[in-house]
């Protein structure tokens, strides 16, 4: 059997030891922290945030978080609601000019047996998608290909929203 090292996933499995040694949500810390290039912090709004996976499905997955600190989807209030489908479309349209996805997975993980990483904060997933992304490098290898650098997605990300 050949192995790949892929040690992204020592990364990310430590955030999850950190975050309950600290007791702190990750989220809450990143929307007090106001670290935004630290962070990948994309953009604030009034009742929610955009912010670069760390550990993304695909080049320009981000994630939209509501500052409000709950795992109980039904909790939000109709104007976070309404504001995390607006910036949604304006990440979709964002990501289409900057990397012209086919097609995007759109939703949201509600609790541990649905595949939560982080489940005490309800938040909501954006992954551009293109045909022929899929290969089997994440199914026998637990392996992702990204193919831009993070950094360099966050700024032309961070530069459209900022325009719209």
């Amino acid at each position: 059997m050949k192995r790949l090292f892929s040690p992204w996933r020592s990364a990310y499995i430590q955030t999850f030891k950190d975050e309950k040694k600290s007791q702190q949500c990750l989220f809450c810390r990143i929307a007090k922290e106001k670290k935004d290039e630290k962070n990948l912090v994309v953009w604030r709004g009034k009742s929610c945030y955009v912010v670069m996976n760390l550990f993304p499905y695909n080049s320009g997955h981000v994630l939209i978080v509501p500052y409000m600190h709950t795992s109980h989807f039904g909790k939000l209030t109709s104007e976070t609601s309404a504001e995390i489908m607006y910036v949604s479309s304006r990440c979709m349209k964002a990501l289409e000019k900057i990397s012209k996805p086919q097609g995007f997975n759109f939703g949201t993980n509600l609790g541990r047996a649905a595949g939560a990483g982080i489940e005490k904060h309800v938040h909501f997933h954006i992954v551009p998608r293109w045909n022929g992304d899929t290969n089997f490098m994440p199914v026998l290898a637990d392996v992702k290909m990204i193919s831009e650098d993070m950094k360099k997605t966050w700024k032309n990300l961070k530069r459209l929203m900022d325009r719209q």
